[in-house]
């Protein structure tokens, strides 16, 4: 994003009356602060849903020193053309902010679970698989061996021995990081980039207690072998689906393998929806005399 720098500014103590803190508050004081209001004010408790999500915004640009660091010079304004990051448009969730403060338990909150973790799908793995015209028309059963990611089972995903991490310090648990430089006289550039600490994960874990069986990268390989059954009368193009069967990742919702048919050409035969064309060529005197010739179909009678 490209901005010009504005005006420096006075108003720039909103936020930390909203917090009910001083301008010089240390990071624990605002932590703190967020947290007892937040808890007070939570929707699934009764509370104000525009005060609960007013701590946020506060507290997200108070707990980051780049965006304070401009609140402070430049005031609300700035934050919401967006030098700021997420005091904008792309503020993180009210509830995501609140779950991170409470380690993702959402400290008995109900509300926040369906809001504020909600589990991301994974991707699907889609193959092309090459089949003949005999397939097609018999069935056929195909077995194919594959590598993929599943959960480590002696970590159960959570790449330490003690299952315990770490919130990452360089993202806050954002996965993301915002990168701002100066372009020119009074010009700023900001970009969002996965925070290099965590490799976008939010967390950290410390060499020590990395799970010994995955090195703390929390899924380990698997060779698996499916059997992937061809029905009669299937078609060119149709997707043959293993639900579930993709690479797992921790807090994701496991994508699913696919498998594409893709026809072969025939030497003999071309079908044309349900139908088998065979194309011969004959000579002159065999069409004005008659004539026979042996044609061995798709499932081996002649």
């Amino acid at each position: 994003m490209f901005g010009r720098m504005p005006r420096k500014t006075s108003n720039n103590t909103k936020y930390y009356e909203v917090l009910g803190v001083s301008k010089t508050a240390t990071p624990d004081e605002l932590k703190k602060a967020y947290r007892k209001a937040a808890i007070k004010n939570h929707p699934d408790k009764g509370g104000d849903p525009e005060k609960f999500k007013e701590l946020a915004q506060a507290y997200d640009v108070l707990n980051d020193p780049e965006k304070r660091e401009i609140y402070d010079q430049y005031g609300e304004d700035a934050i919401k053309e967006g030098m700021g990051g997420s005091g904008g448009a792309d503020m993180h969730s009210p509830f995501d902010i609140f779950e991170q403060l409470f380690g993702g338990g959402g400290g008995g909150f109900g509300g926040g679970s369906s809001r504020g973790r909600r589990q991301k799908r994974g991707e699907d793995v889609v193959h092309t698989m090459k089949v003949s015209l005999e397939d097609l028309y018999n069935g056929a059963t195909k077995k194919l061996s594959l590598s993929r990611n599943v959960l480590c089972g002696k970590c159960k995903g959570k790449g330490s021995k003690s299952g315990a991490t770490a919130t990452c310090s360089g993202c806050r648990g954002a996965g993301m990081r915002m990168i701002t430089r100066q372009i020119g006289p009074g010009m700023i550039q900001q970009m969002n980039t996965v925070c290099p600490e965590c490799r976008g994960s939010g967390e950290m874990i410390n060499d020590k207690d990395r799970c010994p069986s995955c090195r703390g990268n929390k899924v380990s390989q698997e060779k698996k072998v499916l059997e992937v059954h061809v029905e009669k009368g299937m078609q060119h193009g149709q997707k043959i689906v293993f639900q579930g069967e993709a690479d797992e990742a921790p807090d994701t919702v496991t994508g699913d393998i696919v498998f594409v048919l893709q026809l072969k050409e025939h030497p003999k035969f071309k079908r044309k929806s349900d139908d088998l064309f065979v194309e011969h060529t004959i000579s002159l005197t065999e069409a004005l005399c008659g004539f026979q010739f042996v044609l061995t179909h798709l499932d081996g009678p002649q």
